[in-house]
């Protein structure tokens, strides 16, 4: 090839899977599509790649853009190329996921119309973002079980209980809880704190902590998380 200049042009875009979670169900962020084709649509919110960006910028400045946030969990997902897939133009899509905490989120960008919507029970999506979703949720079911990514949508401190309703939404499945608390407490990654929420019963229930340097220290040692 003598110059680049002969080449069909091909617009690069970056569409973020946003999740959170409740303290019950696992939440997808959601956007409504101001803009033809299928304005008014329920869409990923996304955008295009800048000439001064690479990809893991464009998809942190779209996600700070809807969310104000940027210090988050964020994994660069898969590329999505099918010819027809933007009837716009030649589009090609890198994917990302992101995992927000909601109960300490700050607010969303009020003109994307923005809302959160049960990972069981969302409309249909402009283009290939339900297939998206569909690929972002079978790699965080994979991270969930062999990596503490699941503590990202968790506040600092958190139940027993309320860990176990994260992993089943996550996980889509009831887990026995004797066999859930073992294996945790068979990690030896959580701290245990003083402090009860008492909402749960008239007990209350012991808070924990996830311990990042106590976890990293196991991981240079040959530590595997699995649950």
């Amino acid at each position: 090839m003598n110059s680049y200049h002969d080449q069909e042009k091909v617009l690069l875009a970056v569409d973020c899977i946003i999740f959170g979670f409740d303290k019950k169900q696992l939440k997808i962020l959601l956007i409504k599509r101001d803009f033809e084709p299928e304005r008014g649509k329920w869409s990923l919110m996304g955008g295009f790649l800048r000439p001064d960006e690479n990809l893991d910028n464009a998809a942190t400045r779209v996600l700070h853009h809807l969310t104000g946030l940027s210090n988050v969990y964020m994994e660069q997902l898969r590329s999505y190329s099918a010819i027809d897939r933007d009837p716009v133009a030649r589009t090609v899509s890198v994917s990302y996921y992101a995992l927000i905490n909601i109960s300490e989120h700050t607010e969303i960008n009020s003109n994307f119309s923005a809302a959160w919507f049960d990972i069981n029970e969302f409309p249909s999506l402009i283009f290939d973002h339900n297939i998206m979703v569909a690929n972002a949720l079978t790699r965080l079911r994979y991270r969930a079980s062999t990596k503490p990514v699941g503590f990202e949508l968790l506040p600092e401190k958190f139940t027993m209980k309320q860990l176990q309703m994260l992993y089943e939404a996550i996980l889509g499945e009831k887990l026995d809880k004797r066999n859930f608390i073992n294996k945790i407490n068979g990690l030896d990654i959580l701290v245990k704190t003083e402090e009860k929420d008492m909402n749960s019963s008239r007990k209350g229930s012991f808070l924990y902590m996830f311990d990042q340097e106590k976890y990293n220290s196991k991981v240079s040692d040959g530590f595997t998380f699995k649950l």
